[in-house]
């Protein structure tokens, strides 16, 4: 589905992508894992448009979609949950949510792929007319999940979903990105600081350090690696 050929990124006069090379198969969900400054940000704001490369391409469903504006990449099937959230937190549970559906000309299903997002997040169907900017963390990450499933994406990007979240929460999104992926058959590109729990559901892992692809397995392998097990997975 997506084919990344000798990506390089840079901001200014620093390269955060030294020509890196990875795919992603359709129905799978990959996981990138990485210290901080490894590159694994940049990857995905390649993909989506929102930094260009200096180098290489991207390839998705087949057409080199590498330079293109991110509003035309989220209307081929892309769309991107980023660091940090980023909900409009001024706008309800319920306009954010709309808003992420703002390029879609079949409002029929509007309200089925609503219910869909509150059967895996109830919480937000309980605050759809609350300000974005109240909810707790973990109830703005369901949110920007949420936002992103309603483009109807065939390809989601999630960065860091557990990023600030307290551990039970972090479970329970964990296992809403598996039955995304799995009753949606939506492909997933994760990026994960909790490399155990993105590699127990993902199907195949890259391993980034400054800027380059250093390894990639099936997750299985990675998580019974020596080298991965001692550098990112605690020992």
């Amino acid at each position: 589905m997506l084919e990344l050929t000798d990506l390089t990124v840079g901001y200014g006069g620093i390269t955060a992508l030294h020509g890196i090379s990875l795919k992603v198969e359709q129905g799978s969900i990959v996981t990138l894992i990485g210290a901080n400054g490894a590159g694994k940000t940049t990857t995905l704001r390649a993909i989506s448009g929102l930094v260009r490369s200096k180098s290489g391409r991207i390839i998705f469903e087949g057409v080199d979609i590498t330079g293109q504006p991110p509003h035309k990449i989220v209307a081929r099937g892309i769309a991107h949950s980023p660091e940090g959230r980023m909900v409009f937190a001024n706008l309800t549970v319920d306009e954010n949510l709309r808003m992420g559906a703002y390029l879609r000309s079949d409002k029929a299903n509007f309200a089925k792929d609503l219910d869909f997002i509150f059967t895996i997040f109830p919480r937000l169907k309980e605050r759809l007319k609350q300000t974005a900017g109240t909810l707790s963390g973990g109830e703005q990450q369901m949110l920007a999940i949420g936002r992103a499933l309603m483009s109807k994406p065939k390809l989601l990007l999630l960065d860091e979903p557990s990023l600030g979240i307290a551990p039970l929460l972090t479970r329970t999104i964990f296992e809403q990105i598996v039955a995304i992926n799995r009753d949606l058959k939506l492909t997933v590109l994760l990026i994960e600081q909790n490399a155990n729990l993105a590699l127990e559901i993902s199907h195949y892992g890259y391993v980034l350090e400054t800027g380059g692809i250093i390894l990639q397995d099936t997750a299985a392998a990675l998580r019974a690696n020596p080298k991965v097990r001692e550098a990112y997975l605690g020992g």
